[in-house]
Parts: C-alpha cells; sequence; structure tokens
C-alpha cells in the first residue's frame, strides 16, 4: 500500500501495461456482479474491494487504473448531491450542531486510537495518530509525513481502517434489518438522457476545478458543490440510473483494492494486528456515540451510526445511499468531518506534540513524538 506501485513476486504475474488494468476492471466488474447476486450489502464496492485485494496481497500483478478513483468519487457525488432537496436542506441545517460534534468526536476519537495504536505496534506516536486519525488516506499521509511521521505505515494503517469498517459496518446495519428506513428521496424523479450529460458534464468541471485546486477528496466534493446547488434550487435534471451508480461503486472499490501490496502481511503481523484492534475499538466507540446522538436528536440511530463511523466519506455515503440510510445527513457529517480534520490537524497536532513533551520533559523523561 505504498505510494508507489511495486511490481508483484511470483509466477502469477500478469503483463503490466494495459493489460493488468483492464483485468483488474474485468475481475472487479466479475465480482461485483457476484455479491449482487448473492445479495451482499453495497455489493459493487465490496465485491471489487475484496478481490482486487485479496488478489494483489496473493501475488497477482493487477491493479486498477488511477483515474478510476477519480471517475467513481464524481459519479457518487453528483448521485449523492440529488438527495439534497429544498426540504432536505432546510432540515439539515436546523440539526447543524450534529456534524460539528461529530467532527470533535472523531478527532478526540483519533488522536485516542493513534496513541493506542503506537504503543501496540512499537512505533512513534506521531505515526500511530496520522494512522488513526479518520481523514483522507492520502491527507493524512502527507500530512504525517510533514510531521515526521511513517508515510508507508500511515497509508497502510488508513487503507486497512476503510476495509475494515467497509466490511463490518454495512454489513452489521443490514443484519440489524434497518434497510430501507430513509425518509428522503431524490430530487429527480426521471430519467432524461440529455439532462443526464448535461448534470455530468457540470459536476465534472467542478471536480476538476476542485482536483487542480488540491482539494481533498476534490471529485467527490467538487461534484456535490455542483449537484447539491441544483437540487437545492430545484433544477432536477435527471436521476441518475442505478447502473451508472454501480459503474461508480465499482470503479472505487477496485481502486481501494488496488491500493494493497503483495508483501502487505510480509514481516508485519504485529502492525496488522495493532491496526484492526485499534480500528475495531473505533467502531465500537463510534457506534456507541452515533446511537447516543441519536437519542439526543431523535434521530434514527442507524442513520447516525453511519454518520460516525470511522469509515472513507465515499464508502460510507455509499452505505447510507443503497441501504437508504439519511444519505444527506451522512454526507453532510462525513463531509464536516474531514473538512474539519484537515483544518484542524496542522494546528492542533503541534500543539499537542508540544505539550507532551513539555510534560515529559518535566516528568524527567525525554520526548517521544
Amino acid at each position: 500500500m505504498a505510494a508507489r506501485r511495486r511490481p508483484a513476486r511470483g509466477a502469477a504475474a500478469l503483463t503490466s501495461g494495459y493489460g493488468r488494468r483492464i483485468a483488474a476492471l474485468a475481475i472487479g466488474a466479475g465480482a461485483g456482479y457476484l455479491c449482487a447476486r448473492i445479495g451482499t450489502p453495497i455489493p459493487w464496492m465490496l465485491g471489487p474491494l475484496f478481490a482486487l485485494a485479496a488478489l494483489r496481497v496473493g501475488g497477482v500483478d493487477v491493479a486498477a487504473p488511477r483515474w478510476s478513483r477519480y471517475v467513481g468519487q464524481w459519479i457518487i457525488g453528483t448521485s449523492l448531491g440529488l438527495y439534497f432537496t429544498p426540504y432536505v436542506l432546510r432540515e439539515v441545517s436546523a440539526l447543524w450542531w450534529l456534524p460539528v460534534a461529530g467532527a470533535i468526536f472523531a478527532i478526540g476519537l483519533g488522536y485516542a486510537a493513534g496513541l493506542v495504536l503506537a504503543r501496540m505496534a512499537g512505533f512513534d506516536r506521531t505515526t500511530g495518530i496520522f494512522a488513526s486519525v479518520p481523514g483522507g488516506a492520502t491527507e493524512m499521509s502527507i500530512l504525517g509525513e510533514r510531521f515526521g511521521g511513517r508515510m508507508d505505515r500511515i497509508a497502510a494503517a488508513q487503507s486497512m481502517r476503510i476495509l475494515i469498517v467497509v466490511a463490518i459496518v454495512p454489513a452489521a446495519i443490514t443484519a440489524l434489518d434497518v434497510h430501507g428506513a430513509d425518509a428522503y428521496a431524490q430530487g429527480a424523479k426521471a430519467f432524461d438522457a440529455m439532462g443526464l450529460v448535461l448534470l455530468l458534464g457540470m459536476t465534472l468541471v467542478g471536480s476538476m476545478i476542485c482536483f487542480r485546486l488540491r482539494v481533498p477528496n476534490g471529485f467527490v466534493i467538487g461534484a456535490l458543490a455542483v449537484s447539491i446547488p441544483l437540487t437545492g434550487l430545484a433544477i432536477d435534471l435527471s436521476l441518475v440510473p442505478s447502473a451508472v451508480s454501480n459503474a461508480g461503486q465499482c470503479l472505487l472499490g477496485c481502486a481501494l483494492g488496488s491500493r494493497f501490496q503483495d508483501d502487505f502481511l510480509h514481516g508485519a503481523h504485529r502492525f496488522v494486528t495493532a491496526v484492526v484492534v485499534t480500528v475495531l475499538l473505533s467502531i465500537l466507540l463510534s457506534a456507541g456515540f452515533g446511537v447516543g446522538l441519536a437519542w439526543v436528536a431523535a434521530q434514527a440511530p442507524a442513520t447516525l451510526l453511519l454518520a460516525t463511523a470511522p469509515g472513507g466519506m465515499a464508502e460510507m455515503c455509499i452505505t447510507a445511499k443503497v441501504l437508504q440510510l439519511g444519505v444527506p445527513l451522512v454526507t453532510t457529517f462525513h463531509v464536516a468531518r474531514l473538512v474539519v480534520l484537515l483544518l484542524a490537524t496542522p494546528v492542533i497536532f503541534p500543539r499537542v506534540r508540544a505539550w507532551h513533551r513539555a510534560r515529559q520533559a518535566s516528568d524527567g523523561g525525554g520526548p517521544h513524538a
């Protein structure tokens, strides 16, 4: 899961270039279709994710093209924005304090989990914290390296976090039989071919602008920045067909699965165990916080469980969409969390580290961060 692709070892390696990318997309699509037939939660994302992750860890040299992540995020962002009708915008704006509370909780949970991870895995606290804060994997890796953390470990832990959360949370919610409880509906009710082309073209422009400005998760944020105002103004160009939405999920699943490397488990059992334990604890604590917040705000517990889950923004919002669980509120939570984490972490982390070192020095110990 390092930033640069390493060649796979063994006889199972495929021809490089277009062949390995086409193979990855074909395998991902087949896995998504199979999962859809057997009825797994969010099949078009989980199927490709686990299929490609398993193959790459096993040494098979397949990898989705880089653009698959961006295209998947663009389609997903466009689709999610269609839920922000005028009624929904009024409802969500009245609950503004919930996403703020969720973001503050996420920061505290990320720091606590990071300290536990550092102790269990035996590396520095900077790496542990940036490996555990539930922001974007790329963004947290870059920030962590800036403050002296190990970029490879941060990227690996962040990818594992998304994999574990996506594997557990949707399945748990499905097992609780809360599917279909969403009171929200998309603004666009009908499919219009020209309207869809226009909608996708406009959201693509928004995505490209955010990408060029280096906005985190720019293709999701950019598409949302266009589709939300359009829907909020009741400009309903077209709904996004299920086939297009499924294709976006499949592309994102392929991209996530391609992050894993063939040497992932080699000599890193202590690290992997520590990540699994801390992510599971984070899921449990987040679930408890989400259910408690739902009770205070009189909201659906399953919706706020998804909203506070320590998974990736796109993955949790897809889950909310597929399971029809408060898509606008879940999306608002995860966008707010991402923005707050990325803005607050460079400010908060140096101060926390300086305070910790000062306390250690006063106690007669050496700094360790």
